[in-house]
């Protein structure tokens, strides 16, 4: 029997690059999964995610929503109701994280990323904890970033902040969800070689630097996070809350050197 079978899961943000890794490995795994994006524009990316789900043998579906805004969000779940069934799995995975040094900071740069990084998870774990609660059983993972515990660069002090406040609230949902049969962790990539990241990488020296930055030697994919969201969603991961897992080859681990820290 598949870890996930037939369970419900929602990922925000799963219509490209980590998130929709996350939405394969859940399918590959058993779990119906809806796969939510932010514009219409993003629609057929979407629906193709979803077929590729449906390729692995399970029901999925497309849902839009701005999943920081709560009335989008509401109407979300409702869909994913109507369609799959309850929430059993929510990943938070949706996020920004754009490009501004202090000085150069918009205020509706930080208002955006924060509505996103982690008013988002909030809204979305909220009505997701209803249901769970109500059945004892439910599992939130939330994709943070090696920014999350370290000052990864120098021009993203929006990201960096957003990051941090959801690791906390990571541990205050575990705390307070926990008596309701409810687990939530987060798992804690450093640089994925997904599309998200192209133009940045695309500059072979940033690349050659961010390689070398890291004790493995390597950068992380977007199936690694995957794999780590199927262990926390999982029967196995029944005794993990408030934990974050990071997947950045011990990156965060590693005493920073000049060459680190990446400016464009």
């Amino acid at each position: 029997m598949k870890r996930l079978e037939n369970r419900v899961a929602l990922v925000t943000g799963g219509n490209r690059g980590i998130g929709e890794a996350i939405v394969y490995r859940l399918a590959e795994e058993g779990a119906h999964v809806a796969v939510n994006y932010p514009w219409d524009t993003m629609r057929e990316q979407a629906e193709a995610v979803v077929r590729n789900a449906e390729a692995l043998g399970v029901k999925a579906v497309a849902v839009r929503a701005d999943v920081g805004v709560k009335a989008e969000v509401a109407a979300m779940f409702e869909q994913v109701r109507a369609a799959l069934g309850d929430v059993e799995i929510l990943v938070n995975n949706a996020g920004v994280a754009p490009f501004e040094s202090f000085f150069k900071l918009k205020e509706e740069t930080w208002d955006r990323t924060f509505n996103t990084n982690v008013k988002a998870i909030f809204l979305c774990s909220q009505l997701a904890a209803e249901t769970m609660a109500a059945k004892r059983y439910g599992k939130i993972v939330n994709v943070l970033s090696t920014a999350s515990l370290v000052v990864t660069s120098p021009v993203i002090p929006h990201y960096q902040s957003s990051k941090a406040a959801a690791h906390m609230l990571t541990k205050g949902m575990a705390i307070e969800l926990g008596k309701y049969g409810i687990n939530v962790n987060a798992v804690g990539p450093s640089t994925v070689d997904t599309d998200l990241c192209a133009d940045y990488l695309a500059d072979p020296e940033i690349r050659r630097k961010e390689i070398e930055a890291n004790p493995m030697k390597r950068l992380g994919t977007a199936r690694q996070i995957g794999d780590a969201v199927v262990f926390l969603a999982s029967e196995e991961a029944m005794q993990v809350n408030g934990h974050l897992l990071m997947v950045d080859g011990g990156l965060s681990v590693k005493a920073a050197q000049p060459e680190d820290h990446l400016e464009r």
